[in-house]
């Protein structure tokens, strides 16, 4: 059993063609069959149910698919990987974060870094409204909010975690006890980060004072986490952060409190070009996979 017959196999199952399956490996049709016909010898089984109107997979076939599928991808990812020892690890990714989304991102760089020292990661920080970017092949990957994400078949995207809004006060500032209620701080001046900057986080924040039929109490936008955290401990107002977000930038002198009496769930993704050549960028996606899915299995848990 070897790897052309493997993939000729795979091509068949899926165009349950035979005349497709050799097109797209570049192989003439009897080469596909003769490979199909070693295969099914070796196993002594009929893979597939041949006739002059179509192709089938057999009940074996169908059961051989899966582990002909895991066999592939395991030869694929060791030559990727004999490829970066060979070079050292050597290689660069581009990825691009919104001003809400770079707490899983840093927290899957550290780790990739670790794991891969020679590999040169670039860094970009774009915009609310710069997801056209995606199209823009010189990037590998996007970390964005789920609900900034377009519509596009070239796109694929990774769920890669959820997180929640809080209210973050200064400590010295008069704050409620246990769980924010929103109607009871309407009086109160908050600041917020711009709808320019992230319009899906405005969007959601203006959406919880609604929900509770209050005039939202805005008394100024800001364009980075930065500055309107400045704002925060300068005393200009308390704000409302994703968590994470607020854990990440925030100093020991701020208090992150939950909100309560209303939805407050955000969820984040990754997203990326359907066809992957970067031998490093496929490195990078397959441990953000394993670190989205620790991520859902631990909030299961919760």
């Amino acid at each position: 059993m070897d790897l052309n017959q493997l993939n000729s196999f795979l091509a068949v199952a899926r165009t349950l063609n035979f005349s497709e399956a050799a097109r797209q490996n570049f192989l003439s049709q009897s080469t596909v069959s003769r490979y199909i016909g070693e295969l099914e010898k070796e196993l002594n089984v009929k893979l597939f149910l041949r006739s002059r109107r179509d192709v089938q997979l057999t009940r074996e076939g169908s059961a051989f698919l899966s582990y002909a599928k895991e066999a592939v991808e395991a030869i694929r990812k060791a030559e990727m990987q004999i490829r970066q020892m060979q070079q050292g690890s050597k290689g660069r990714i581009a990825i691009t974060i919104d001003a809400v989304s770079g707490w899983f991102a840093q927290h899957c760089l550290e780790l990739f870094v670790a794991e891969y020292p020679g590999i040169t990661v670039d860094i970009t920080e774009l915009g609310g409204r710069d997801n056209q970017l995606l199209s823009d092949t010189s990037y590998d990957f996007h970390f964005m909010l789920r609900d900034m994400l377009p519509e596009r078949e070239e796109i694929c995207s990774i769920l890669t975690h959820q997180d929640h809004l809080c209210l973050v006060v200064k400590k010295t500032q008069t704050q409620p006890e246990g769980e924010a209620d929103l109607r009871k701080l309407a009086e109160e001046k908050f600041i917020l980060l711009s709808e320019g900057e992230s319009p899906i986080l405005y969007m959601e924040i203006m959406d919880l004072f609604r929900s509770l039929h209050l005039s939202p109490p805005v008394m100024n936008c800001y364009d980075t986490v930065k500055t309107l955290l400045m704002g925060v401990r300068a005393g200009l107002g308390m704000t409302i952060l994703p968590a994470q977000v607020a854990r990440m930038y925030s100093a020991q002198e701020f208090s992150l409190i939950p909100i309560g009496g209303v939805e407050t769930g955000l969820s984040y993704v990754m997203a990326y070009q359907k066809e992957i050549t970067n031998p490093a960028a496929q490195l990078f996606l397959e441990l953000v996979q394993q670190q989205a899915q620790q991520e859902d299995e631990e909030q299961y848990y919760l």
